[in-house]
């Protein structure tokens, strides 16, 4: 009775599948390829199967000295994109039987509380964007195998980057701008040191740059709507001619730059066209619908999670950037004559 009553062991396996405790070990941890036969291990699971056995986890990463556990530190929680950032991030870490911890970062309230008493010992590695360094710094992240997203790849923190080919959405944007014959245009810019916001600004000045008879005045703008919104209309009364196309470095800053422009009784795309970054559910919500460059943070996150892994193996990541896509909708059109 009181062998009922015990957890079933790898021994208990071996045992009832007439293996060593080597082969089992080998079969369930699926390091089995090249070592035993396809029919052994079939037999090795199902002795498994019948036992109900379960491996210890907590004691085999003890043995390995892993916890299977990565950090994904990010500037906030309340963005659209870095939520799908994370799911794409945590679906691949689950299904290599790892777990997520988040680290947010929220712009205005400062470095969320470190929630290790020793990041180093607490975890296998860290996953961060280039927009919460500071954060990183804070948890001594930056002691662990990283990876970095959205950074710059010649003076990268990390043992890898994952970017996505912003350099080719803003090109993307002002070519489409300037092939409608937009000419005057106003750069909504993110005032956040991170090296994306910087890509963004100069790909747009270069591309409108090479177009004789053009101009670009920027104006930098805190990550919110209401910030847009007073950037947009500080802008606007700016002397002289106003634009007639203003890029925005985010959706949520378009739809600040859409009140700004709606207070002054001008219209969207007829006076000014307007353009954002990311296709969160807002580009689809505002009134026109947003022309955006889409990003698909949850293959990011996915791509981010796998360089990770890779370099916790000992591999080379997968390298290129990961391609964006231009939506265009109703809220582009040729500027008046």
């Amino acid at each position: 009775m009181a062998r009922a009553s015990t957890r079933p062991t790898s021994r208990d396996v071996a045992q009832a599948a007439g293996v060593s405790q080597a082969a089992v070990s080998l079969v369930l941890g699926d390091k089995w390829r090249g070592r035993v036969s396809e029919a052994t291990a079939e037999r090795v699971r199902q002795a498994a199967r019948d036992l109900g056995y379960r491996p210890n986890l907590a004691a085999r990463n003890l043995r390995l000295g892993r916890t299977r556990t990565v950090l994904l530190v990010v500037p906030e929680l309340t963005t659209e994109f870095f939520a799908g950032v994370y799911t794409g991030a945590a679906r691949l870490a689950a299904a290599h039987g790892f777990g997520v911890v988040l680290y947010p970062s929220p712009e205005g309230i400062g470095p969320a509380p470190d929630p290790f008493a020793s990041a180093p010992a607490a975890l296998d590695g860290v996953l961060a964007s280039s927009m919460a360094a500071d954060a990183l710094t804070a948890i001594r992240g930056d002691q662990l195998p990283l990876v970095m997203l959205d950074s710059d790849p010649a003076g990268s923190l990390g043992s890898a980057t994952v970017n996505l080919d912003i350099a080719d959405g803003a090109r993307r944007i002002a070519d489409h701008l300037l092939d409608l014959g937009h000419r005057r245009f106003l750069h909504l810019a993110a005032d956040v040191p991170s090296w994306t916001f910087e890509v963004r600004a100069r790909e747009l000045a270069a591309r409108v740059a090479a177009v004789p008879g053009t101009s670009l005045r920027t104006a930098p703008t805190p990550m919110t709507i209401e910030g847009a919104l007073t950037a947009t209309e500080a802008a606007l009364d700016t002397p002289g001619p106003p634009p007639t196309a203003i890029v925005c470095d985010d959706d949520k800053l378009a739809a600040g730059v859409y009140k700004a422009l709606r207070r002054r009784g001008l219209r969207v795309p007829d006076d000014v066209s307007v353009t954002g970054v990311d296709d969160i559910a807002l580009a689809a919500a505002l009134d026109p619908e947003l022309t955006t460059v889409r990003l698909d943070a949850e293959l990011f996150g996915e791509r981010g999670m796998r360089a990770l892994l890779a370099v916790l193996e000992g591999r080379t990541p997968e390298e290129g950037e990961i391609p964006v896509e231009l939506v265009v909708r109703g809220s582009t059109a040729p500027p008046r004559a």
